[in-house]
């Protein structure tokens, strides 16, 4: 048995537990958009993982996830904890400044980092899943800058095989707007044996960046793959730009996991905004309430853009006690 068909039967066992779990599962929220805008400190090219050269920032990140944690020790249910890697690849480090091995290197420390915190909590909060994620290989809300498939895959694997290498329990791809990069990064991960989630976002109309329609992305994106993805989220996005765009029919069922904004301005306009646009908690809350009501099968709810605890908690709250068994 090789090592890659090993590693897809150890990440099969595990997958396997964490779908099979009736519960739903929390993640942590706007991770970029709170150390930028709460907590004050630079992030090149939007890039997280430079955190890591920093111990005020160590700390700060320990507190951030500290807090999420706790909302998934008190609602008794799991927690899927992403790795700050999401511009950690090789190909984004003339922008972020960075050497292609410092790169490497970073992404290494983000698993260990977050590897420690597991080991901080799972007493407490079971199972916690190590997720690595990895963000588009340009801008995500620029549609025009899509990759063919073959280049995503070719771009996305050295970064996939690295995560892979390190450990992690899946591969989330979170804000992808293009089909094309998401079939590739898909057909990457299958190489390495390591189960992915495919996280796209779309603008206001509920289209990917690229004007393919959310419907559309999924259903030809398992085409091309042979539905290899676990399954399908919606992130970078305010729930009232999609949940038009939900119905009752298959594709929908592929959708597990909504990491949603807590602001209602575009892209473009969240693009242009000097400061941090948090929206209204509460009604977050409650409009993942609704958003359970017409995606039962999902799985796993956290924040994106300018959320925090204060608003995955009244997620939490409004919907946790609607999707116990």
């Amino acid at each position: 048995m090789t090592i890659q068909n090993r590693n897809s039967t150890f990440h099969t066992d595990v997958t396997r537990g964490y779908l099979a779990d009736p519960r739903t599962y929390l993640t942590d929220g706007g991770f970029e958009t709170s150390m930028l805008f709460l907590e004050g400190f630079d992030l090149p090219a939007f890039a997280a993982c430079v955190l890591l050269e920093d111990d005020a920032a160590c700390a700060a990140m320990d507190r951030y996830f500290d807090r999420f944690l706790a909302m998934a020790e008190m609602a008794g249910t799991g927690f899927v904890l992403d790795t700050n890697t999401w511009r950690s690849g090789t190909h984004w480090a003339d922008a972020v400044g960075r050497s292609p091995a410092r790169m490497q290197d970073l992404t290494r420390e983000a698993v260990q980092f977050a590897m420690a915190i597991r080991e901080r909590w799972q007493d407490r909060v079971s199972p916690i899943l190590l997720n690595g994620v990895i963000g588009p290989a340009g801008d995500a809300y620029d549609g025009t800058l899509a990759l063919d498939a073959a280049a995503a895959e070719e771009i996305h694997a050295p970064q996939i095989a690295l995560l892979a290498q390190c450990g992690v329990d899946l591969i989330s791809a979170l804000t992808f707007g293009s089909l094309p990069e998401a079939i590739g990064l898909v057909r990457a991960t299958v190489r390495a044996g390591v189960p992915v989630a495919i996280s796209f976002t779309v603008e206001t109309d509920g289209r990917l960046p690229d004007g393919t329609p959310l419907a559309r992305a999924v259903l030809e994106t398992d085409a091309a793959t042979g539905s290899a993805p676990l399954y399908y989220m919606i992130n970078c996005a305010h729930p009232e730009h999609f949940q038009d765009v939900l119905n009752d029919e298959a594709w929908c069922h592929r959708i597990r996991g909504v990491r949603a904004n807590a602001s209602r301005l575009s892209h473009a306009e969240l693009d242009k905004a000097e400061t941090l646009d948090d929206g209204d908690p509460d009604e977050f809350g409650a409009l993942h309430a609704e958003l359970s009501r017409k995606l039962p099968g999902l799985k796993v709810v956290g924040g994106c853009c300018g959320t925090d605890h204060r608003h995955v908690g009244c997620v939490a709250d409004a919907m946790l006690p609607l999707t116990a068994v």
